[in-house]
């Protein structure tokens, strides 16, 4: 592999994927164990990752607040948006600029039980066991203690929609 073929995989791995420079810089890597180098001394693929950075070409805190946003939306918690930050590579001051607020959490929590019919959503009404199953899945979907257990001890959605309207304007979700 050459330097012109090296940036040519760069410039088509961020033009068909939102990335950040430590996924392109070990997108970079991987290409080069597997294929090879042709010249003298190895490529700085993290010199490359950074201008392309410089250059607008990836941007991380565009690609944090995407993320949060879909995964949020599909229901899972601020920590599981964070590890998936982590893995991702993108730093720990953006991690927490993205976090969801608490409203922003409730929504996600309540989006994930409506979905996988939750607490209220479950007809009839899940026994205790059930309740524990339910409980257990939201903590593995990143959602707090708390907040699966008051999703799943709901009687009514629209008690999960009063507690979501509580939350607006209370800050970050602990």
């Amino acid at each position: 592999m050459s330097d012109t073929k090296l940036e040519e995989l760069a410039l088509a791995y961020v033009a068909r994927f939102a990335t950040t420079r430590a996924k392109l810089e070990g997108y970079l890597q991987r290409k080069l164990r597997e294929r090879g180098w042709d010249g003298e001394q190895m490529p700085d693929a993290a010199a490359l990752s950074r201008r392309f950075a410089q250059a607008g070409y990836v941007d991380d805190a565009v690609y944090a607040r995407m993320k949060a946003d879909s995964l949020l939306r599909r229901g899972y918690g601020g920590r599981r948006v964070g590890e998936a930050l982590r893995a991702a590579g993108v730093e720990e001051a953006l991690r927490a600029d993205v976090a969801p607020e608490l409203a922003e959490a409730r929504l996600a929590a309540a989006a994930l039980a409506r979905r996988r019919r939750f607490g209220p959503w479950h007809d009839p009404l899940p026994d205790r066991l059930l309740r524990e199953k339910q409980i257990a899945a939201m903590l593995r979907a990143g959602h707090t203690l708390d907040m699966a257990r008051q999703i799943v001890e709901a009687t009514a959605p629209a008690a999960i929609e009063d507690w979501i309207e509580s939350a607006r304007g209370d800050g970050h979700c602990e």
